[in-house]
């Protein structure tokens, strides 16, 4: 199903991811801060335990991804709920290779990166676009998560590498990547660097700022962290997507525009 050959109006309904705004990247900060913290939060206070977070946290993701491919248009809450879920998921593949399995950061990070890359080439050679303003069909919905669930696992690994394997520090990692994260939408908006280059790095690197942050946020004073406790962290930006997503679904705000390109 390709996008150029549909009528604007049928794409727009088609498409089934959002409009990058603003307050598309708010939520997409938090919901990956919320990854970090809930992951914590059920493993430890809750004591699921790393495998049975894991199980609990595999089947919504997958329930939710079920109802989210299946629905034939953009609905700011369930694709949310999905990206929240995938954020948490993301997270706990990163924990288990380290933690159960003893492999180092730093090949988590380059083998997730190599997943991450092949998606994309096997993505473009069948489909020849990488671009949200063309998830109009199950096939490049199914790219565009298994995508999606890669940057997370990669921006976990990456972030816990540079401020706990390079002893960085959470402070100096939300600075580290934040400045990333400037410069790529410098690259963009300032030099007209490729836009669905540009998001898709953006994309990776807001993984590491808002794990960064919520560690910096929910860790212990003596371990670098602010104090707030992952459950206090957890609370506060849930409440926020909440209250994000509900203006979104009311408004419609980050709905694709068919005359968008990327």
């Amino acid at each position: 199903m390709h996008t150029l050959s549909q009528p604007p109006r049928l794409r727009q309904a088609l498409n089934k991811v959002p409009e990058v705004t603003l307050v598309f990247w708010l939520v997409k900060m938090m919901s990956t801060t919320v990854g970090e913290t809930a992951a914590d939060y059920l493993n430890f206070d809750l004591h699921f335990g790393l495998v049975g977070t894991s199980l609990v946290m595999g089947l919504l993701l997958a329930v939710t991804l079920f109802f989210q491919i299946r629905a034939k248009r953009y609905t700011p809450s369930l694709y949310w709920i999905a990206v929240v879920f995938i954020s948490v998921f993301g997270t706990l593949i990163t924990d288990n290779l380290s933690d159960n399995l003893s492999v180092p950061l730093a090949t988590s990070t380059a083998g997730f990166g190599i997943a991450l890359i092949a998606t994309f080439a096997i993505w473009y050679a069948r489909e020849k676009t990488l671009s949200i303003h063309a998830v109009d069909s199950v096939k490049r919905e199914l790219f565009y998560w298994t995508a999606i669930l890669f940057t997370f696992a990669l921006g976990t690994a990456a972030g816990d590498w540079v401020a706990e394997g390079l002893n960085l520090g959470y402070a100096h990692s939300v600075l580290l990547f934040g400045g990333l994260i400037a410069a790529t939408a410098l690259a963009h908006y300032g030099f007209k660097a490729n836009a669905v280059a540009s998001f898709w790095i953006a994309y990776v690197l807001t993984r590491p700022f808002g794990a960064s942050c919520g560690d910096l946020l929910s860790q212990p004073v003596q371990n670098g962290g602010l104090g707030w406790g992952t459950t206090g962290t957890s609370i506060v930006f849930l409440s926020l997507i909440v209250l994000l997503v509900t203006y979104l679904s009311f408004t419609r705000q980050n709905s694709q525009q068919p005359e968008t390109h990327a």
